[in-house]
């Protein structure tokens, strides 16, 4: 199962939705989907996850805090089309706060790993709330290039969006755009991370 490509069209345009997420190990369809919307112009690119759930909850309230512990939906993002070992990371939970850190994974597999969660990116936009329908929540990222020390949208990314939903009292489940193959879930591969292709 080769890394899941997309074209992510400009936000003049109707925003690009992604394949449908897969379990982390590819085995499958998640018990919980998730929708993915990605949309650009010149100045950033913008994220949007709308999440199926019953019962969406996180009690983290500070700034970086360890949000994989809890439900979350990440997005790990690099520029080009080539395996990166250096990029970024941002998560939200259902209560709106955010993890953001700059990571380096020099062999893609956690040796050597390095997160360094004191980044904050410059001029990030982000929200969380409920759709309205159960417990369904959405969040969203407006991520400027600039922000991640790009002077223009580069032509592809390297990117993966993440879902961890934790039922109480039930086994969490971890789901992907582009499948980790993995079990037990490690998000950190980079060599899987789908590629967006950024069509003027």
């Amino acid at each position: 199962m080769p890394p899941r490509t997309a074209v992510a069209h400009r936000a003049a345009a109707a925003p690009t939705v992604l394949e449908p997420f897969r379990l982390a190990d590819g085995r499958g369809e998640p018990r919980w989907p998730t929708r993915v919307e990605v949309a650009w112009d010149e100045e950033r690119l913008a994220v949007v996850f709308v999440c199926t759930d019953d019962d969406a909850w996180g009690t983290f309230t500070e700034r970086d805090a360890p949000l994989w512990q809890q439900e979350v939906v990440e997005l790990f993002l690099a520029p080009g089309a080539e395996t990166p070992p250096d990029y970024f990371e941002f998560e939200i939970s259902p209560a709106g706060v955010l993890f953001d850190a700059r990571v380096r994974n020099p062999h893609g597999d956690r040796i050597g790993m390095t997160v360094d969660s004191s980044w904050n990116c410059p001029g990030l936009e982000w929200r969380a709330a409920p759709t309205g329908e159960r417990a369904d929540w959405r969040a969203e990222l407006a991520i400027p290039w600039k922000g991640l020390g790009l002077p223009a949208p580069p032509p592809a990314l390297r990117a993966n969006f993440y879902r961890i939903e934790r039922p109480r009292g039930g086994p969490p489940e971890f789901s992907c755009w582009s499948p980790t193959l993995t079990s037990p879930a490690d998000f950190h591969r980079p060599a899987r991370f789908g590629v967006l292709d950024l069509i003027r």
